[in-house]
């Protein structure tokens, strides 16, 4: 072992899951952002943690309506995903542009992602600010995924994305 600037040491960690969340504004329309700073933090109640930076359009729209969608976009999908984490929805629906479809959730107002691996829905019960960025604890009210479709997508330490199976092979 031996000292590691910061960015070297969480270079390290990677792969990620790479995830897409999903938000609404006031009129409905559906956003999606790319993260990999997501996790599960509790099992009782099923609570779930993401990291949006605070200048995102997305932390904005969270803010307001209190729901998203934790989206796993699955194998097959790595264009639309890197799309939608790398552009801004704020002036157009980038969801569209990007080649992805939505299908509607069962419990919130923002879509899950067609042909996703998984979806969780989200409502937010905590909001915590972590210097530059602000942590939403979302309670998971409704699932759904795709059985059929087992790999998600990763991101590597070079912000690449790469489907891999969970449970080990890629």
């Amino acid at each position: 072992m031996k000292p590691l600037d910061p960015d070297t040491g969480a270079g390290m960690t990677a792969p990620l899951p790479y995830v897409l969340i999903t938000s609404v504004d006031g009129e409905g329309r559906p956003n999606a952002m790319g993260a990999a700073w997501v996790t599960r933090v509790s099992f009782s109640p099923f609570l779930m943690m993401v990291s949006i930076g605070k200048d995102r359009y997305s932390r904005k729209l969270i803010g307001e309506t209190g729901e998203f969608v934790i989206c796993y976009p699955s194998a097959g999908q790595e264009k639309g995903a890197m799309y939608c984490g790398t552009r801004s929805g704020k002036k157009g629906d980038k969801i569209a542009r990007s080649g992805l479809e939505t299908v509607p959730s069962a419990k919130v107002r923002p879509p899950a992602i067609k042909d996703c691996t998984a979806a969780l829905e989200c409502k937010v019960v905590g909001e915590y600010e972590a210097g530059d960025h602000i942590l939403f604890v979302g309670e998971v009210v409704a699932v759904q995924g795709d059985p059929t479709r087992p790999k998600h997508l990763f991101a590597t330490a070079e912000y690449k994305l790469v489907a891999m199976d969970p449970e080990g092979g890629a």
